[in-house]
């Protein structure tokens, strides 16, 4: 057979696909990109296409070169960076077309005045806060919000979960008490109209004011809502530290009483209370699977995890919000009773945990006197420095910042994220805050980390130092040390990051390389994609991609950015029946 081309055709000819299944073997194929959707798959070699001058042939014959969906960030902070940072870099470069928004139970909609203005101050360090009020005035329910995407021509596809913490102040404001029964029922016809506008899910978060103060009672009221929608729960539990399998045990357990479909969302065992308590994590995702519950889970592929530093405090010092809490700053009673949490007992804000001075690294500031102080060091090495008290430190950084400052948290266990990552449940999520001065790494590098680092060079025994970025062959026999995390290989590891992550936020055209599907795709090489962003330069391109396509328009071309916004929003769109539910 031939290929006639047509205008703004594109072909990938004789390409290796991996489909994005993780079933399918890989195998030489032309794939040929027509109107925004792949219209032939042809593994036939092919006679030379009939070129024409407003077509594209991309020569794939003589390398390794392999075309794969594009990659599915299920967890992504871009909820403003899509509007303020068009471009977004961040995302188009190491291949990502979809990105799950919506996170962590607060974000920008559904809102009300009082409601936004509360939301861009407690997370302006997670996504900045433009000072523009027309910036503002374009939406406050899902729809408007999702509108207003849609109408910026984004540079990735964006879903969107309802953040139950929205629900709650919106509601409640931050009042720490219990919701009453009509309480609740105003957060759940909420969440209906939210669902009907759109999104696909619910998010919480769990050690986030004013979501963390919802009862399990409230949450199973809300998510029995989600089921026939077919929408999932992605919650931030109440723990990632000490306590942190019971916490995911509640959140199974609220899933199994209620039928929803649960995603896990950065699942993850930090803090040294959870070394080397994977596997009893992974039993007990199995064994409710083999019960019935429809679980699944994401993770970044790093160490640290990435917040902002109020959100370490108690929950008690940050009820009402933050003016509330930085009056409490100012309290030397309030602030004994913080120090004895913070450093005695522990926080629920920390998981549990007390505050290791020296894991925790400024990676943002918004007070620009505070960047040479502060930006890229450990509240405990500053201390150290200027011979104060750390927590006294950290006061009066929160004060200075008003609570805008982001952080890293050193405080990671390989060996659980590499059993965690390998489960069949698994995707990838980057969990990237993409707008701190100095962020966490995984925002522009997680995709390819995946498949270079994990995919690839540990099985030839290769370490990556993120910290000195340097990576080599260890001085232990390769025999030795090699380790294949991915059992299918590359065409597993690459359907964590795509075919999964699909099925789990139910796309039905999107995912995988098939014909008829929307052309979401990027072309890398197997042999050379690598992040390249590190701790000291997180923010630098990945290497080894040379095509990115989101909707059959290309946004990477070998290797540089077209400027090219052809991103949309995918949204669900419940029938009368609430059982048959599709995304476009």
């Amino acid at each position: 057979m031939s290929i006639v081309l047509a205008p703004g055709d594109v072909l990938f000819e004789c390409a290796s696909v991996i489909d994005g299944t993780g079933a399918t073997p890989r195998f030489t194929a032309s794939v040929l990109v027509r109107a925004g959707k792949i219209h032939k798959i042809c593994k036939e070699p092919l006679p030379p296409a009939q070129a024409h001058n407003e077509a594209r042939i991309v020569d794939c014959k003589n390398a390794s070169w392999v075309l794969s969906p594009g990659f599915i960030d299920m967890h992504a902070h871009s909820d403003l960076s899509l509007l303020h940072t068009p471009e977004h870099l961040a995302k188009i470069t190491q291949g990502v077309t979809t990105e799950v928004i919506g996170q962590d139970g607060i974000s920008y909609a559904p809102v009300d005045d009082v409601c936004l203005s509360h939301i861009r101050s407690q997370i302006a360090g997670w996504n900045g806060n433009p000072q523009d009020d027309g910036f503002w005035s374009r939406w406050r329910t899902v729809k408007e919000y999702l509108n207003v995407l849609d109408n910026e021509r984004i540079a990735t596809n964006a879903a969107f979960l309802v953040p139950q913490g929205n629900l709650r102040m919106l509601v409640l404001g931050y009042d720490p008490r219990a919701a009453t029964k009509e309480e609740i029922q105003k957060m759940k016809e909420i969440l209906v109209r939210s669902l009907e506008e759109g999104a696909v899910g619910m998010s919480s978060g769990l050690t986030y004011v004013p979501g963390m103060y919802a009862s399990d009672s409230e949450l199973g009221e809300l998510l029995r809502i989600l089921v026939p929608y077919g929408a999932y729960y992605c919650p931030h539990h109440r723990s990632y530290g000490k306590g942190a399998l019971q916490a995911y045990r509640e959140m199974i357990e609220l899933a199994r009483d209620t039928g929803v479909r649960l995603h896990l969302t950065h699942a993850t065992l930090n803090f040294e209370e959870n070394k080397g308590k994977a596997e009893e994590f992974i039993t007990m995702v199995d064994q409710a699977i083999t019960d019935g519950v429809d679980i699944s889970l994401d993770t970044y592929p790093y160490l640290p995890g990435s917040t902002t530093l109020a959100a370490l405090l108690p929950s008690w010092a940050a009820a009402g919000g933050g003016a509330a809490c930085l009056e409490r700053l100012h309290d030397p009673e309030t602030l004994a009773q913080i120090r004895h949490d913070v450093e005695i007992v522990g926080t629920d804000g920390c998981h549990g945990c007390t505050l290791n001075w020296k894991t925790i690294e400024i990676s943002g500031v918004t007070n620009q006197s505070l960047v040479s102080r502060y930006l890229g060091k450990a509240i405990g090495d500053v201390a150290e420095q200027e011979n104060k008290d750390p927590f006294d430190l950290l006061v009066e950084l929160l004060i200075e910042d008003n609570l805008a400052t982001t952080i890293l948290q050193h405080e990671g266990h390989e060996e659980n994220v590499r059993r965690i990552m390998r489960h069949p449940k698994h995707c990838a999520g980057s969990d990237g805050i993409l707008t701190s001065m100095k962020p966490h790494p995984r925002g522009w590098g997680t995709m390819p980390r995946y498949l270079g680092h994990y995919a690839r060079d540990l099985e030839k025994g290769m370490e990556r130092d993120l910290y000195s970025a340097t990576t080599s062959l260890s001085d232990q026999p390769t025999s030795v040390l090699a380790e294949r995390i991915f059992d299918g290989g590359l065409e597993d590891a690459v359907s964590h990051l795509t075919g999964r992550a699909a099925a789990v936020i139910g796309l039905k055209d999107r995912g995988t390389v098939k014909e008829g599907y929307n052309a979401d795709l990027v072309l890398f090489d197997p042999e050379s994609i690598l992040d390249q962003a590190t701790f000291s330069k997180p923010q630098v391109p990945a290497k080894g991609i040379r095509f990115v396509m989101v909707n059959g328009h290309i946004a990477l071309d070998e290797g540089k950015p077209t400027g090219m916004r052809a991103g949309k929003t995918l949204r669900l769109t419940p029938k009368d029946s609430k059982e048959d539910y599709k995304i476009v």
